[in-house]
Parts: structure tokens; C-alpha cells; sequence
């Protein structure tokens, strides 16, 4: 990752060079860097790096996928051997965690993602959500340890979601997924329209990203279930027992992390009960 950081000028310069574009701001982590940039003709476009080409592999495809649906970032060129996307810029662009929203709008966002191909092709180089899922909890499993927390109901809480997800990915239909479908990777486009960025995506169940948005605020199973109830209803093929399912699989990953933070509100005492802590 160092000599990648150390690289990295040189290589934002290059691609800037090929694609005609003038940086005017950076911003990211983790795995990637994003740099704000104005193309030739004066349109705002974000060129996004990682240091691991398999991941932009997969995010390239998945963008292509979704190319016909307004509800997804728009991919405009790539160089996957280095890791370099250019995307559409998304106004406003506001990040959907700072603003309200209600279900119809995530009703809506879910059913377009559901238009992509129901299979994955034959040089497809998306995972199977099997692969998310253990993603998911080895980093989980990960934070637990750097906190220091040695607590064996955390242990077994997150050894039970993981064998309920892996059961629920291995029974159910298959469809591309998200796979980081929550309200920081969604942002306010045009017409109040929500368009989901970054997506690490997988070959699964669709229900899959509908968990953050029903699970969002949630301290009681009653309302939980009212609101996969509702969203069910507005996205065709949705099973509101996979949705429920899902939820309970997945809630230790939210809330061991707060446990081991030290957060105790309602929220996280009801996703470790979710969750049969």
C-alpha cells in the first residue's frame, strides 16, 4: 500500500494526460482514492483508484450491468490493470446518511438494481455473496480483536450470523448484488432520484441490500417487521422472510462493532437480540 501511495502521483498524472482531465480536489480511503476533476469539455467527473485491480474489476462490471438504470453511477472510462475508473459526477451529490428519506425512494432505487442480468456471465469476475459474507465477518472478527475485546458471546453472536448468512446465500435466488447498498453509498440525483456508488458486488440473493435500509433507527422487532413489510410490497420479487432472515444474520456485524465502542443504546441492545445475543 506504501509503494502504491508512493506511486501514485505519477499515475493520476498519466491517466489525467490520457483522459483529458484537470484535478481540482482529492478525497477517499481505504482501499481506493478519489480525485474531483473537470474533463475537456468542463464537466465535473471523478476518477477513482485502487491499488487492488481485482476490485475494480468487479466494480467495473457491475457498473456495466447497471449501464440502462439512472439509480446507479454512470462508468465512463476505465484502465482496470491500474486500478482507474472515471465516473459520472452525481448532482447534487449529497450523501443520502445526511439527508431524509423514506422507503418508496429505496422501494425504487432496489427495483432498478434488480434490472440487471438475473445470471452472471461466462467471463464474470464477480464473487458469490458467500465471498461478501466471509469479507464481512473476518473484518468484523478483526475489529473485535484490535479492540481488545475477548468476549465469547461476540465470538459465538458473530459465528452465528455467519452460518445463517452463508445458509441463507447458499439457498436463495441469484441476482447481482450491491454488496455496500447503506445510506453513505447513495446519493441524492437528479429529480430526488437515489443513485448507489461503490458497490462491491457479488452474485446472490438481491435481498441482501435491502438490510441497512430497514434495519436504519430500528429498536423493536414490530416496526422491523412493518417496514419489510412495506418495502416488500413495493419491490416485486422480494420475500419479506428473506429480508427478516437476512437482518438477523447480519445485525451482529453492526452491533459487536458498537459493542466493542462501548455504545449501549437501544439500537444496539435490540440488534444483538436481532441478532440472538
Amino acid at each position: 500500500m506504501l509503494g502504491w501511495c508512493d506511486e501514485l502521483p505519477a499515475l493520476v498524472g498519466e491517466l489525467a494526460a490520457r483522459w483529458n482531465l484537470d484535478l481540482v480536489a482529492a478525497d477517499g480511503g481505504g482501499t481506493s482514492r478519489v480525485f474531483r476533476c473537470f474533463s475537456h469539455t468542463g464537466t465535473p467527473v471523478w476518477l477513482k483508484l485502487t491499488p487492488e485491480p481485482g476490485i475494480a474489476r468487479e466494480e467495473a462490471e457491475a457498473l456495466r450491468a447497471w449501464a440502462q438504470t439512472p439509480s446507479v453511477v454512470t462508468l465512463l472510462a476505465h484502465d482496470l490493470a491500474a486500478g482507474a475508473l472515471l465516473l459520472e459526477d452525481v448532482e447534487p451529490g449529497v450523501p443520502v446518511r445526511q439527508l431524509s428519506w423514506d422507503l418508496p425512494e429505496v422501494a425504487a432505487l432496489l427495483r432498478n438494481l434488480r434490472t440487471s442480468p438475473p445470471v452472471p456471465g461466462k467471463h464474470s469476475v464477480v464473487q458469490p455473496l458467500s465471498h461478501r459474507i466471509d469479507f464481512l465477518f473476518d473484518l468484523t472478527d478483526r475489529k473485535v480483536a484490535a479492540a481488545g475485546m475477548n468476549a465469547p458471546m461476540a465470538s459465538a453472536v458473530l459465528g452465528r450470523g455467519r452460518a445463517a448468512a452463508l445458509d441463507l446465500a447458499a439457498s436463495g435466488p441469484v441476482g447481482l448484488v450491491h454488496g455496500d447498498l447503506h445510506p453513505a453509498n447513495v446519493l441524492s440525483g437528479p429529480s430526488a432520484r437515489m443513485v448507489a456508488i461503490d458497490p462491491r458486488p457479488a452474485w446472490g440473493d438481491p435481498d441482501f441490500d435491502a438490510v441497512d435500509w430497514v434495519l436504519e433507527g430500528v429498536t423493536g422487532l414490530a416496526v422491523l417487521e412493518q417496514r419489510i413489510e412495506k418495502l416488500a410490497a413495493l419491490v416485486p420479487g422480494q420475500s419479506p422472510q428473506r429480508v427478516l432472515g437476512w437482518c438477523r444474520a447480519l445485525a451482529a456485524l453492526i452491533a459487536v462493532p458498537r459493542m466493542c465502542a462501548g455504545r449501549g443504546d437501544a439500537e444496539t441492545r435490540f440488534l444483538m437480540t436481532l441478532a440472538g445475543g
